[in-house]
């Protein structure tokens, strides 16, 4: 049986070698529906489902993304790993707009609601977060990038926001002091959410902007994001192209996440 991937972020799977288009899936989960279809491909060794997490159309805003419908309706699909790639502002004065980031930290400063699957009374559960991103999966796009040749930084801390508005200088100074080294509105609670069900989940981050205040004067707007987006598919399309080509990777825990984490009397 072939093994179930999931890729959350935007479009450009279609240019991946190898991959061969099969469907369109629309699921609708116990908590509405997700953000757009899940684009199904397959190649030898796997089946992938590919979400946009904006929509079709990017209509949804971080905070109005039905990030529990989009997770949950990769869990009904089986899917065992979910690969997640984000645009963030740097924080780190070292990172450069198009620098790929491989998150192995992160912080979340929203404020979201209903950002666990277990809500109902008498159902506690505190999911261990001392590692928020499966290791093995990590190591594998580490491979990957390493093999296609493309520079991919080993660790960032990603601090997530509510959005929709890009943060103040002084917000970033703090977010630098907490650790941060890059900064976006969507990691939370996705990371979580899939942690909650057991499903394998790591980020990669594309820094497409200096984050506010870290370059003096400038103003910071949604069409450089979109365009230092659209300049680097390319990259993150070849570290998927190889991580494709093996179903081989470390044995990982992601998947007994729950054990030890409910409260019971």
């Amino acid at each position: 049986m072939k093994k179930k991937i999931g890729i959350i972020g935007g479009t450009g799977l279609e240019n991946i070698a190898g991959l061969k288009f099969i469907d369109k899936i629309q699921n609708e989960t116990p908590y509405g529906s997700p953000s757009d279809e899940y684009r199904v491909y397959e190649n030898d060794l796997f089946i992938i489902y590919a979400l946009n997490r904006h929509g079709k159309n990017h209509e949804y805003a971080p905070h109005n993304v039905n990030y529990k419908a989009n997770i949950y309706g990769f869990y009904m699909l089986e899917v065992s790993e979910i690969l997640s790639f984000s645009s963030v502002g740097g924080i780190n004065l070292s990172y450069r707009n198009g620098d790929l980031v491989l998150t192995d930290d992160a912080i979340d400063n929203t404020n979201r609601g209903s950002v666990t699957f277990y809500n109902e009374k008498g159902k506690v559960v505190h999911i261990d977060m001392s590692s928020p991103f499966c290791l093995s999966v990590r190591h594998k796009l580490l491979n990957s990038a390493k093999n296609m040749g493309i520079d991919l930084i080993n660790g960032g801390t990603y601090i997530c926001t509510d959005g929709p508005r890009f943060e103040t200088p002084a917000e970033i100074k703090m977010y630098r002091i907490w650790g941060a080294d890059m900064v976006g509105m969507t990691l939370f609670p996705e990371v979580t959410l899939a942690k909650e069900l057991g499903i394998c989940y790591a980020n990669i981050s594309l820094i497409t902007n200096a984050a506010s205040g870290v370059e003096e004067n400038r103003k910071l707007t949604s069409d450089e994001v979109v365009e230092e987006a659209k300049k680097n598919t390319t990259k993150i399309t070849k570290i998927i192209e190889e991580y494709i080509k093996t179903n081989e990777r470390e044995q990982c825990s992601c998947k007994n996440i729950l054990l030890g984490a409910a409260v019971s009397k």
